[in-house]
């Protein structure tokens, strides 16, 4: 009996031993096939990427590049680039790169647009050198200065802010210098171009409102939610419009023109002058993004000139604005020198692009003349933009898919 059993255990063990390294050697066998089909996989998948760079590259170089790489070898492998027209209107493309390795193919897909200056919270070239960014001033999304930024007492920067000049200290560096909680890139040289507002007077004349004086004239401008009244000259009748008829394409523009604008906004629209742009009043959406993600309202205010808050009794106390402005030759700011009261907070959202800060204000005996500053950042202007806004001149990418 004890000799049957042990032959029954011996066998036992033989056949578990027998199925186990069955299965070791299989398992040995997939792990050595998935390590081969990783590595090719991995393979195709880096083709594919860069192939996307290259192109992206390319498209960085040359805004109107659209032929792509056809069959380029690498190795034992290869990639194709393809780019599509996702919106010619706009100029949005898509790039899709195909990398092939060893018959496994792998896509990736990049989506990108024309790099508008609407994403900027804060951008100038030029900014006073007396003028002192403080310990009061918290600066939401992108932030770019061309010349130096200067710092008192530790300005904090929430996005990502640039410059090509250099931090300049009020004191010293341990009592002002900032706090980049975005992170800080020196080094980076972004003018205003010199042609903005004269592509929103091309854009205007084909599918937009043009107002085409031959000489100065001041527009009053009143955004009424589904329409748009307007007169020229504060005393004569306003025309009344609706606001998709009269412009189509969103952008409104005024040759000689000075405009005044005000009211509540519905949909999107850049409004653009070669003279100054006064605010007469409160401009703000008609779906406040704020309290409804899914508002659409958009606006931008856009001049060859400047962008002012215009001196009168509606602006005494506070003024709200909802735009992103833009002022190519000048700056936003006071539409007047010598500040008497307090008016209040600018409560803007949105962002600011200029060539120069314009006062805002003063600080007398420890009392604020003028405005002070209420700024956010509009964070839809990361990936939105108004219509034809001013560009860069690069695209950025908004989706990349793998």
């Amino acid at each position: 009996m004890f000799g049957k059993a042990a032959l029954i255990l011996v066998v036992g063990f033989s056949m578990i031993f027998l199925i186990a390294g069955k299965n070791f050697g299989s398992l040995s066998s997939r792990a050595v096939e998935n390590a081969c089909n990783y590595y090719i996989e991995t393979e195709a998948h880096n083709l594919a990427v860069s192939g996307a760079n290259l192109a992206a590259n390319q498209l960085f170089l040359d805004n109107s590049w659209t032929k792509g790489f056809d069959d380029i070898e690498v190795e034992d492998g290869s990639f194709n680039v393809e780019i599509q027209i996702v919106d010619a209107l706009k100029n949005i493309k898509k790039i899709v790169s195909t990398g092939v390795f060893l018959g496994v193919s792998k896509k990736v897909e990049v989506i990108i647009q024309p790099s508008k200056f609407s994403k900027f919270a804060y951008m100038s070239e030029n900014d006073p050198t007396n003028l002192y960014w403080s310990n009061k001033d918290t600066i939401w999304g992108p932030f770019h200065q061309q010349n130096d930024i200067n710092a008192y007492r530790h300005p904090v920067f929430m996005g990502k802010a640039t410059t090509n000049g250099k931090v300049k200290y009020y004191q010293s560096q341990a009592l002002d210098e900032p706090y980049f909680n975005g992170g800080f890139e020196a080094g980076v040289d972004l003018k205003l171009p010199n042609d903005g507002v004269t592509n929103l007077e091309n854009a205007a004349s084909t599918g937009g409102k043009t107002f085409n004086n031959t000489i100065s004239d001041t527009i009053y401008l009143t955004f009424a939610s589904d329409s748009i009244r307007w007169k020229k000259g504060y005393n004569n009748p306003e025309t009344v419009e609706s606001a998709t008829n009269m412009a189509p394409n969103g952008v409104i523009f005024g040759k000689k023109v000075t405009f005044r604008i005000k009211g509540i906004v519905k949909g999107q629209y850049t409004i653009s002058s070669d003279q100054t742009i006064y605010l007469d009043d409160n401009i703000v959406y008609k779906t406040d993004p704020r309290t409804d993600p899914e508002s659409t309202d958009l606006l931008g205010i856009v001049s060859k000139q400047n962008v002012l808050i215009a001196k009168n009794a509606a602006n005494t106390n506070d003024i709200n604005i909802d735009a992103s402005i833009y002022a190519e030759g000048g700056g936003f700011g006071a539409g007047w020198d010598q500040f008497t009261i307090d008016n209040g907070k600018i409560n803007l959202y949105g962002g600011i692009q200029n060539k120069t800060r314009v006062q805002i204000g003063v600080i007398n005996g420890g009392n604020i003349l003028g405005f002070s500053r209420n700024y956010k950042y509009d964070e839809r202007l990361r990936s939105l933009y108004p219509p034809f806004y001013p560009g860069t001149g690069g695209f950025e990418i908004i989706s990349w898919y793998e």
